[in-house]
C-alpha cells in the first residue's frame, strides 16, 4: 500500500489539511479528489491503493471537517470550490483531473466552472446532478431529506473508538463491506476525549453546505462545464436501499442532453461502497487513470 502524507495548504481564513498519495514517478499526473458532506479525505484511501501509484492523488479535508475542522466560514459549495482551486495551484502544476464523490461532485462541477484554468476532465461519483428543492420543505426538513441520519450523528458522543466503529458497522451500507481502510476513514472523523468522542464535522458547515446544494449556481454548474465529465452513479442508495440517488428515469428527467456529462451505471454498489469498496473503487481508479492518460 502507498502511504500518504499530510500537508497544509493556505486558503482564506487559515490552512486546509490535505492528504497526498505520491505517484511512483514524480512527474506523473495529479488527480484532485473531493469527499462527501460528512466525510473526510481518507474516504479516498481505497481508490488511492487501487491507483497503485500511477498518479499522485491529492484529497483535502474540506473546510469544517477532520483536519480542516478549525477553518472558519463562510462555508458553502462555492467556498469549497475556491479552496479546491487553491489546493490545485499549490500542489499541482498545470491543469489537473478533478474527481468528487457525493457533495464533492457538486463542488467539483462548480470548481471547474469557476476555475477553468485549473481543472481538466471531471469524474463525478454519485453526485453533481441536482434537482430543485421541494418548495414545501423548511431548511431543516430539507437537510433531513438530503442526508437523513447522518445529521443526527454529528450531535452524538461516543465513549471510545470501538463504539464509533460499532456504530458504523451497523450501518446497512457497510454491513457486508467493512475493511481496515473504511475503519481508518471513519476514525479520522473523531475528535475529543473519551468518554465523549464526537464527529469533527461542524454542524454549521454541514447545514450550510447541504442547503447550498440547491443554489442556482450549483444546480446549473453541470450545464456550463468547460470540460467533459463522467458521472458514475451507484445502483443502490445511502442506506443500501434499492433506489439510489440516480436511476435511468431520474437522469432522463435531469435532461443531460446538450451537456458534457456522460452517465455510467455502477452495478451492485451503494452510495458509499461505490467509493470505499473494491468493485466501485476499481472502476473509479480505472477511469481516473484513463482521464490522466496513464
Amino acid at each position: 500500500m502507498i502511504a500518504h502524507e499530510e500537508v497544509r495548504v493556505p486558503v482564506t481564513g487559515g490552512e486546509l489539511a490535505v492528504l497526498r498519495w505520491p505517484a511512483r514517478d514524480p512527474g506523473a499526473p495529479v488527480v484532485l479528489a473531493l469527499h462527501g458532506i460528512t466525510a473526510n479525505a481518507l474516504s479516498w484511501g481505497p481508490v488511492a491503493r487501487l491507483l497503485g501509484g500511477r498518479v499522485t492523488l491529492v484529497a483535502p479535508d474540506l473546510r469544517g471537517r477532520a483536519g480542516s475542522s478549525a477553518l472558519p466560514g463562510p462555508y458553502g459549495i462555492a467556498a469549497h470550490a475556491d479552496d479546491a482551486a487553491a489546493v490545485a495551484a499549490a500542489l499541482a502544476p498545470g491543469r489537473v483531473v478533478l474527481a468528487g464523490h457525493s457533495m464533492g461532485a457538486f463542488v467539483a462541477a462548480l470548481a471547474a466552472v469557476r476555475h477553468p484554468d485549473r481543472f481538466g476532465p471531471l469524474l463525478l461519483v454519485d453526485g453533481g446532478i441536482g434537482f430543485p428543492a421541494p418548495t414545501h420543505l423548511s431548511p431543516d426538513e430539507l437537510m433531513t431529506a438530503v442526508i437523513g441520519p447522518a445529521m443526527d450523528r454529528l450531535s452524538m458522543t461516543f465513549p471510545d473508538r470501538a463504539a464509533y466503529r460499532s456504530f458504523w458497522q451497523a450501518h446497512p451500507a457497510f454491513a457486508d463491506a467493512w475493511s481496515d481502510e473504511v475503519d481508518a476513514y471513519i476514525q479520522r472523523d473523531l475528535t475529543g476525549d473519551e468518554p465523549a468522542l464526537r464527529s469533527t464535522c461542524r454542524i454549521e458547515a454541514v447545514r450550510t453546505d447541504g442547503i447550498g446544494l440547491f443554489d442556482e449556481e450549483v444546480l446549473t454548474a453541470v450545464r456550463k462545464l468547460p470540460v467533459p465529465a463522467t458521472l458514475l452513479w451507484a445502483q443502490r442508495g445511502l442506506m443500501d436501499e434499492e433506489q439510489g440517488l440516480y436511476d435511468e428515469s431520474r437522469l432522463a428527467a435531469a435532461d443531460l442532453g446538450g451537456t458534457r456529462v456522460t452517465p455510467v451505471a455502477v452495478r451492485d454498489v451503494n452510495h458509499y461502497t461505490v467509493l470505499t469498496g473494491d468493485a466501485g473503487g476499481k472502476e473509479i481508479a480505472r477511469r481516473l487513470s484513463n482521464l490522466a492518460g496513464v
